[in-house]
């Protein structure tokens, strides 16, 4: 039998806990299960100034945010350690951390379509009127997929 492969967006919010909780108890015993952690981060800009420009005081800024990012590559490798715990092979668990070139929904959705995940595990919060304006992640991604299982956490 070939494996489930299964593509789980994770954003550091409080439902992405219950979606890994979720795939944790509902897959992790099984062995031919992989599953792939999957995360992108904005880019930051290469700034080309002296420390007294207000570029340069901008790239000092951006200082910030970079260690952001590394915290939360950092932040996803405990992540996955919660998903060997509960019971995933070191084998069958994959991580990716990545920036963006594109939308997220637009991301996840090359993701899916050029490795052949059979299963995408996304979180939906419902409400906030401007969802309805610019389109979630979520109504992008479910409505994009094709011969695609998708699981919905809320």
């Amino acid at each position: 039998m070939a494996a489930l492969k299964i593509l789980l967006p994770y954003n550091f919010r409080p439902l992405d806990q219950k979606a890994l909780a979720f795939a944790g108890s509902t897959f992790g015993h099984l062995d031919e299960v992989e599953i792939t952690l999957f995360h992108a981060y904005t880019p930051l800009p290469d700034i080309e100034a002296d420390s007294t420009s207000v570029m340069g005081k901008l790239k000092g800024d951006l200082g910030y945010l970079s260690q952001k990012i590394i915290q939360q590559e950092a932040e996803l490798k405990a992540v996955e350690e919660k998903l060997l715990q509960t019971g995933f092979a070191q084998n069958r668990l994959h991580t990716i951390f990545k920036p963006r070139k594109k939308d997220i929904a637009a991301e996840i959705i090359e993701l899916v379509t050029n490795d052949k995940f059979s299963v995408v595990i996304i979180n939906h919060k419902s409400g906030k009127a401007s969802r309805f304006f610019t389109g979630s992640v979520f109504s992008k991604v479910v409505s994009a997929l094709k011969d695609t299982t998708v699981c919905i956490v809320s």
